[in-house]
């Protein structure tokens, strides 16, 4: 059986433009991942410590994978590229981010669903409405635009390649 699911992708160390094209392309040659759509990439202001911008997106994938193996999936693609998780909210080769499973509302120590903070990010939400915008947020029953609607999002540019 296969589940949707919404990811957010980020990165703002090294070629960043190449490291996201090529995350989209091993994410849909996964075998248990179909690929169903990805959002334009932008061009963010970061939070936490002084660093480059971001790019950011977000991508639509169908999985048979449980979220705790999808997420080992998406870590697993991330130490790929170089990821070392030195300080909180720093700049990163790629960060990938599990922010929606269908509906499903989990809440463990190593992995919450919808991702927590999603609906505080604009460089989250403005990609993820290019694609999702009427999924449906499952505790606040509001979808992904009508959450984008009450953000500001001027530091979130679409990049034009």
């Amino acid at each position: 059986m296969m589940t949707k699911c919404a990811i957010a992708l980020g990165s703002n160390l090294g070629d960043s433009l190449n490291i996201l094209e090529t995350t989209i392309t091993l994410l849909s040659q996964h075998p248990s991942i179909e690929l169903i759509s990805h959002s334009p990439w932008y061009q963010t202001t970061p939070i936490g410590p002084p660093q480059p911008d971001y790019l950011n997106g977000c991508a639509i994938l169908e999985t048979s994978l449980t979220p705790e193996n999808l997420l080992e999936t998406l870590l697993s693609i991330e130490r790929k590229f170089g990821r070392i998780r030195r300080e909180k909210w720093g700049p990163r080769t790629l960060d990938l981010d599990l922010l929606l499973y269908s509906d499903l509302i989990l809440d463990t120590p190593h992995l919450k669903i919808p991702h927590p903070l999603m609906l505080e990010r604009a460089f989250v939400l403005v990609p993820l409405s290019d694609i999702a915008a009427t999924w449906v947020h499952p505790i606040t029953k509001k979808t992904i635009q009508d959450h984008l609607n009450r953000l500001n999002y001027e530091g979130v540019k679409q990049l034009i390649s």
